[in-house]
């Protein structure tokens, strides 16, 4: 596959912004985002938004970070190292959702905002309260360049259970009702089907990234790293299709060369761009 550019040796790369939670176990969250913003030739600054307790086998629990810090990292990033893009990840509360967007409209930013709308972990253990889903609807969503939820971030968010390209369909027009510029509706859930499907559209537009279902069930990371791998492209200047196809062929590579881990699940691996 073609790559983004590497930046030449002592010249400033690109910058990308990761607001996420951290994975002790180090599969998923910021350091995902990290792995593959490095592997890009992206400067990779993170605000910190929760502190997870968990491993291949699940979530044992999260600590979030006070809501005033969080915000104050973002301006601390932005204010001096500055950035072409934002991802975000686990946000964990309506406090911190409410940080991030108040702090994003404050500093008057306009770079490319990927939201990867984490409510759940892939052991289907809760990242998101409850109360924060109308937060991250109302509040992040008008926001967002690009929001990026899996079948079962869907369900949650817009009450549409996924089962076929039909209501894929109809799942992305909801999001996008919601407020953000794009939507892409993943497919890699969609078990019936050997292939992994993912549905773009802006109110307009359809696009469908297709790939061949990868057998094994290291998985860990995944979204996140096709979240942070977009946001990179972003970063470039690649149009939003563009960037979802960039994001589309790293992930698939990532998950062909994960690897097992532990007892449980194990990462997606960018690893193979040093092969």
């Amino acid at each position: 596959m073609s790559y983004l550019p590497l930046p030449s040796p002592g010249t400033t790369p690109a910058r990308v912004l990761s607001i996420a939670g951290s994975d002790s176990g180090g599969g998923a969250g910021i350091q995902a985002d990290m792995r593959t913003m490095a592997l890009l030739g992206v400067h990779a600054c993170v605000a910190v938004s929760a502190v997870t307790v968990q491993n291949t086998l699940g979530v044992k629990g999260f600590h979030e970070v006070p809501a005033g810090v969080v915000a104050g990292q973002i301006e601390a990033v932005v204010t001096d190292i500055g950035v072409q893009a934002v991802k975000t990840g686990m946000l964990a509360s309506s406090a911190i959702v409410a940080a991030v967007a108040d702090t994003w409209r404050r500093l008057g930013l306009t770079v490319p905002l990927v939201v990867d709308p984490v409510c759940a972990s892939m052991h289907g253990d809760a990242l998101l309260a409850a109360s924060a889903l109308d937060a991250l609807r109302g509040q992040l969503f008008p926001l967002a360049t690009l929001v990026t939820p899996n079948l079962d971030e869907v369900r949650l968010l817009v009450g549409i259970d996924v089962v076929d390209a039909g209501s894929q369909r109809a799942a992305a027009e909801a999001l996008r009702a919601l407020g953000p510029r794009w939507v892409l509706v993943k497919g890699g859930h969609l078990r019936s089907s050997d292939r992994s499907c993912d549905l773009l559209y802006d109110g307009s537009a359809w696009y469908e990234f297709d790939a061949e279902r990868l057998p094994g069930g290291n998985d860990h990371g995944g979204g996140d790293t096709l979240a942070a791998a977009i946001a990179c492209a972003l970063a470039h200047g690649f149009t939003v299709p563009d960037a979802v196809g960039f994001g589309k062929r790293w992930v698939t590579e990532c998950l062909r060369a994960s690897y097992p881990l532990g007892h449980g699940h194990g990462p997606v691996s960018p690893l193979f761009r040093l092969s």
